[in-house]
């Protein structure tokens, strides 16, 4: 079913003017004691420790390059020992992160998840800052850390609290779904929460003709194609998904008839037409793990395709991909950082944090 509206700053008369476009965050501040700086020399006994990891990166990371990061690597991996901390890591950051020093990597749905489970005290949130917050929301009693809060997201930006409230004016009684990637803020005003995985499901399961589906414009079409659920979308979009053009796949194909595309859905309308399948980051990289392509156009952020082809290096890279700026903010430097100092932590005022808590435990809670 076609979307039904779509909706943006613009369309709200009474939008309060100057209303800030990101979720005020709390001054960056030490949680506690720093500890000193760790060699960061390169030994044989750095190398002998970091040889497993480097196996797992050899496809994508070349030799020349490991020496310079494995001191680093190694001293993150003594460091959140001797903290008590684990690692999150999203499929966004490069591999030398995502395979070398996080304990726990994969797509915002299963992040969300695995932060419930989490029994360390420390989380270092290697993501943009919506995920850290949503880390903090599902662990209110740890101290939950980014490497740098800077690492924000043009969909989290696109929409506020007060423009959650007024499309509840203009459609009252119309239940309201948010993107994982959205500002605590914007959860707490919301019904509940989804991520590309879940999204469609999350949609069905309201029980109800029409849906605010929030804030990516691309993904709330594809959810749209999926269901007879009339959708009322917002004029949000991912920077690095909305590039992307069904003329570059097309183009691929011509190159190569027998290349094989898959995209993420927050992709315009017209790359989804040309690709042989559309899926969550999680989908996506079981589909490559059962199809074993043997030339791959993957269409997301770069480092998904690192890391996939760091696990299954027999599948061939093509590379279209985009870089998002937000994800690169985050550096084996500053989670070293972030480690010493116990920098930056991620605080979210409790009264905003309990009902922003229930969209994501709801989202969470959904049964299959």
């Amino acid at each position: 079913m076609p979307i039904i509206g779509i909706y943006g700053p613009d369309d709200f008369a009474n939008r309060p003017q100057g209303q800030p476009i990101t979720s005020p965050r709390a001054a960056p501040v030490p949680a506690g004691p720093t500890l000193p700086m760790p060699s960061l020399e390169w030994t044989p006994a750095v190398e002998r420790a970091t040889a497993p990891l480097y196996d797992r990166v050899k496809h994508v990371i070349p030799p020349i390059e490991w020496p310079l990061m494995a001191p680093t690597i190694h001293a993150i991996n003594e460091l959140k020992r001797a903290r008590g901390a684990v690692i999150l890591a999203h499929n966004y950051q490069a591999p030398e992160i995502f395979h070398c020093v996080a304990d726990i990597g994969g797509d915002s749905l299963q992040l969300a998840v695995e932060a419930t489970k989490v029994e360390a005290d420390i989380i270092v949130q290697c993501g943009v800052h919506f995920m850290a917050e949503t880390s903090k929301l599902l662990n209110p009693d740890k101290t939950v850390l980014i490497p740098d809060s800077r690492a924000g997201c043009s969909l989290a930006a696109s929409i506020t609290g007060a423009d959650v409230r007024l499309l509840r004016e203009k459609f009252p009684g119309v239940p309201i779904v948010a993107y994982v990637n959205t500002s605590a803020e914007v959860k707490a005003e919301v019904d509940i929460c989804c991520t590309s995985s879940n999204a469609v499901q999350v949609v069905e399961s309201l029980n109800a003709p029409s849906v605010i589906f929030l804030p990516d414009r691309y993904l709330a079409t594809y959810v749209a194609s999926k269901t007879d659920v009339k959708i009322i979308a917002w004029k949000g979009a991912c920077e690095v998904h909305e590039r992307f053009t069904g003329e570059e796949l097309r183009n691929f194909r011509e190159a190569d008839p027998s290349v094989q595309i898959i995209a993420h859905p927050e992709c315009p309308p017209d790359v989804l037409a040309e690709a042989d399948f559309t899926g969550s980051t999680a989908h996506m990289i079981n589909w490559v793990r059962a199809k074993r392509p043997r030339r791959l156009v993957m269409i997301t952020e770069c480092s998904m395709a690192d890391n996939v082809r760091a696990e299954l290096p027999d599948v061939e890279m093509l590379r279209p991909c985009n870089l998002c700026p937000h994800m690169k903010r985050i550096t084996l430097a500053n989670i070293l950082d972030s480690l010493l100092t116990l920098r930056e932590e991620v605080t979210i005022d409790p009264a905003l944090a309990e009902r922003a808590r229930r969209s994501v435990e709801r989202m969470i809670n959904l049964k299959n």
